[in-house]
């Protein structure tokens, strides 16, 4: 980001209401019309933190270890092929989130396929839609099972004598 572009976003963002705080733009979060990008980015903030939380179940002490493996969960290989791992657990309504989210038009990196990152943006609209909505106990249930699901994948993936795949 360019620092001018930096600017102009501090001062459209943190504009002074006139009374001490800053100007609110949004009354409200209107998921329905939410672009899909937007969706995906709450998702993975909200993925991430998941996972953060749930490897504190397994370990406690070595920081950079938990980043490195909370960061390969969380990577646009393993998120697509969880979703893939959960699709049949999905409602309708998540489907169609997904889908809207998948077909939009975004840059992948080179660290995953072009249809690894547009799946695993799908993935994470999912989850932000869910987020957003309130919808907490779905959340849990979705994010949990995609958990498992790379779980159980590693684990097949490490008896069978394979690598784990990398991001």
């Amino acid at each position: 980001m360019k620092f001018s572009h930096y600017q102009q976003l501090v001062r459209m963002m943190f504009e002074p209401d006139g009374e001490g705080g800053t100007t609110v733009h949004y009354d409200g979060t209107d998921v329905r019309q939410m672009h899909p990008l937007v969706l995906a980015y709450i998702g993975d903030a909200v993925f991430t933190l998941f996972v953060r939380t749930r490897l504190l179940d397994y370990e406690q002490s070595h920081v950079q270890a938990l980043n490195a493996f909370g960061a390969q969960i969380v990577s646009a290989v393993w998120q697509s092929r969880a979703y893939r791992g959960i699709e049949s657990m999905l409602t309708e309504e998540e489907k169609a989130v997904f889908r809207r989210a998948r077909n939009t038009k975004s840059h992948a990196p080179r660290s995953a396929s072009v249809a690894e990152y547009h799946a695993s943006t799908g993935f994470e609209a999912v989850l932000g839609w869910l987020f957003l909505q309130k919808k907490e106990e779905r959340l849990h249930d979705v994010q949990e099972s995609a958990f498992s699901w790379i779980a159980r994948q590693m684990m097949t993936e490490i008896q069978n004598g394979k690598g784990i795949a990398r991001d």
